[in-house]
């Protein structure tokens, strides 16, 4: 019933499915990308093994929402990929991070904040392309069971 099989008609826009079908609803929805970089740090003000320099293998992940284009698509996954190596990954990835970064403690909680910042810039420098486009969160997994997160709400609350 569910094995291997070809398609008997592959289905052609403007035939089989007109242009303004391709957007299905009008409601606001979230897509989510993550990404692995490695870095070094070391925390200052902090009595504890990470006040020596060492480093991590961070997981970030982002959630994006926002309004479908006419193609039924909010944002292409590879344009923020785009924006992750342009603009935000290139002061990250094997780096040691606290000279990278703007001055600050270097903890998982600044991070956050300072990676939801550059991706909420970003995404408002590129208005027109995206239709209300905006980082709901962003969550900063420094090791496999521990993370922080910055919200769009508590951002924006201050």
């Amino acid at each position: 019933m569910y094995g291997f099989r070809i398609v008997d008609k592959l289905q052609k826009l403007h035939e089989d499915i007109k242009l303004e079908q391709l957007k299905y609803h009008s409601k606001r929805v979230m897509v989510s990308k993550e990404f692995t970089f490695d870095a070094a740090h070391h925390l200052h003000h902090y009595e504890g093994k990470c006040k020596n320099l060492h480093g991590h293998t961070y997981k970030v992940i982002f959630g994006i929402s926002g309004y479908l284009d006419e193609r039924g698509l909010l944002i292409d996954f590879g344009d923020i990929k785009e924006i992750w190596k342009n603009e935000i990954e290139i002061f990250l990835d094997h780096r040691y991070i606290n000279e990278t970064l703007p001055s600050m403690n270097t903890t998982a909680e600044n991070m956050v904040a300072w990676i939801y910042e550059k991706m909420k810039d970003a995404l408002g420098n590129r208005k027109e392309q995206y239709d209300g486009a905006r980082v709901e969160f962003v969550r900063l997994y420094e090791t496999q069971t521990s993370f922080a997160e910055a919200r769009r709400e508590w951002m924006e609350l201050g």
